[in-house]
């Protein structure tokens, strides 16, 4: 199990996140793997495929992937357009999700395109993996696509209303072709509950690449937001989703009362509530506009004593933030969002977890952090929280895909 992968990733062109990181990693562990990327790679990440020897697909790839892609950009486009019209609450529900709906189609068109241009380029490679997949119409990017395939499903955001549902019923044959990858058993879960049949694994998406934060990049770290050694910092990183509850991080600052610095990086940010954190006695804090590359990421994650993630209640996804600390050996701050996760984290010294949605509790830890920071995690620690190396993500992907080969057979 050592050969080529095909490796498709539809947001290759966004910069920064465990999307991409997680794409290079892949390709460094199989040199010579195909990666497709419909919408661009960001530049960081095109040197490094390029010396991993990795093939990158980004152009023409034949008129039946080309056509799909340009209906996939309309349907894009007609969605883009309603989410503006339909934007007001003042419209019916079923207005306001229609716009969602197209998104759904013109994410599968997208897929089938790239799995054409999979099924064109190459005949033997060891797993065909589209590493950023819709939650929906896995049958019809499969049947469209004419190609089996791998689909890590991160997250369900939009589920299937009638019209798209009655497409995915239409194309169902087509999960036959489809083993979906779930990075948690929450969202294995959720996926069950919409798609009875379509076989589904569980298996975290993201790698750990081995390359540990330096004792001389937490000193960079350190001086580059000009943050003293006998002062704390805490790293918040991510762009602010309604799932992370950046409310409760706002009422805990106001508690804390105590000196501390802030590290705060992501798209989208509200300024406004930065500005505010500014204006908190003791608190400052150093704001770099995101998205990030990954040398300034790293140096980010360099200069805190904790990475703090917090989210809603019941947010089951994969947490990049999480297994980003783990693997460069950042402590954490974590809200209890997900009772896998805090399980996992339960007894660890690294990790300090608080009630979601208590910002009293989240202050209580953060001077927790400020009067004794907790030791850093070791290179045991992305394991126990479920990570595997480049090369045996690359295993698991290719004993997936033989058994889906093995059983279209």
């Amino acid at each position: 199990m050592t050969g080529p992968l095909v490796l498709i990733e539809p947001y290759a062109s966004r910069l920064g996140g465990h999307h991409q990181r997680t794409l290079v990693a892949l390709a460094q562990a199989r040199p010579g793997s195909l990666v497709i990327a419909p919408h661009g790679i960001a530049v960081d990440a095109v040197s490094a495929l390029r010396e991993a020897g990795a093939r990158l697909v980004t152009g023409r790839t034949g008129w039946v992937a080309d056509v799909l892609l340009a209906a996939a950009g309309l349907a894009a486009g007609v969605s883009s357009a309603g989410q503006r019209l339909f934007r007001s609450r003042r419209w019916p529900r079923r207005l306001r999700r229609l716009p969602h709906q197209i998104t759904l189609i013109a994410r599968c068109l997208t897929e089938a395109s790239t799995l054409r241009a999979a099924r064109r380029l190459v005949s033997d490679a060891d797993a065909v993996v589209i590493l950023t997949a819709s939650e929906a119409l896995h049958g019809a990017a499969g049947l469209l696509g004419g190609q089996p395939h791998l689909r890590f499903v991160h997250e369900t955001v939009t589920s299937e209303d009638a019209a798209v549902r009655l497409l995915g019923r239409l194309a169902r044959r087509g999960e036959e072709r489809v083993i979906a990858v779930c990075p948690t058993q929450s969202v294995a879960d959720q996926l069950a509950a919409s798609f009875h049949d379509l076989p589904a694994v569980v298996g975290g998406f993201a790698v750990d690449d081995g390359h540990r934060l330096s004792a001389a990049e937490r000193g960079g770290g350190r001086a580059a937001f000009d943050i003293p050694a006998d002062e704390r910092a805490v790293c918040l990183v991510g762009g602010w989703w309604p799932y992370k509850d950046i409310s409760v991080v706002n009422d805990a600052l106001v508690r804390v009362g105590e000196p501390l610095h802030l590290v705060v990086t992501g798209s989208p940010l509200d300024e406004g509530v930065i500005q505010g954190w500014r204006a908190l006695p003791g608190l400052r804090v150093h704001s770099v506009p995101g998205p990030v590359s990954e040398s300034v990421l790293r140096l980010m994650y360099a200069a805190a004593d904790v990475a703090l993630v917090t989210r809603r209640p019941g947010a089951g996804k994969e947490s990049g933030l999480v297994m980003d600390a783990a693997r460069l050996g950042v402590p954490l701050i974590v809200s209890d969002h997900d009772s896998a996760l805090t399980a996992r984290l339960q007894g660890q010294p690294w990790a300090l977890t608080f009630p979601a949605g208590d910002p009293v509790a989240l202050a209580d830890a953060l001077r927790t952090v400020i009067r004794r920071p907790p030791p850093r995690p070791g290179s045991e620690v992305p394991a126990l929280l479920g990570m595997r190396s480049a090369a045996g993500q690359a295993d698991f992907l290719t004993r997936a895909f033989f058994a889906l080969r093995t059983k279209e057979s």
